[in-house]
């Protein structure tokens, strides 16, 4: 005598919509992290001309050409990419605003001017490591309310 599982059918079809209601949970999720870091980083970042606040950004995919990269972070799936950048063509000197640089010798154009040290104003990776916790853990709720919605019959199928 063959023995069935109550409900397995349905069970099938929850765990079938998992997938697509997690994958954007964590998009929205990342969004809202990335936001908050962006936001974070041009409340700090020193202001000349603007061009480096201005510059500062997250996308879906890569950074710009010439920018600072905070990090990529991929899902699981291969699919989310997410990167969180400062400089371009126009603020290519973000670098060195996070980092400073050394005393040293100019060569090229301005070949034996003397250039001063610059002291380092972060604000790149200090925003990053003062919301990194916070971002890992709404990325973590959102999975988590997503199954549970999935579990209830209550996520979509799209």
């Amino acid at each position: 005598m063959a023995k069935s599982i109550i409900g397995l059918d349905r069970l099938n079809r929850k765990l079938k919509k998992l997938p697509a209601a997690a994958e954007r949970a964590i998009r929205e999720a990342m969004a809202a992290g990335a936001d908050e870091i962006v936001a974070m980083m041009a409340s700090l970042v020193s202001v000349d001309s603007g061009d480096l606040r201005g510059s500062i950004g997250w996308a879906f995919g890569e950074a710009p050409k010439g920018a600072l990269k905070l990090a990529t972070v991929k899902a699981a799936n291969g699919k989310t990419v997410i990167t969180i950048y400062a400089g371009n063509s126009e603020a290519f000197y973000a670098r060195w605003v996070e980092f400073g640089t050394a005393a040293h010798t100019a060569g090229g154009m301005f070949n034996g001017s003397t250039i001063p040290a610059i002291p380092a104003s972060p604000f790149f990776y200090v925003s990053f490591r003062s919301l990194r916790r916070r971002t890992k853990s709404r990325i973590t709720r959102a999975i988590t309310q997503s199954a549970k919605q999935v579990a209830a019959g209550g996520g979509s199928s799209s």
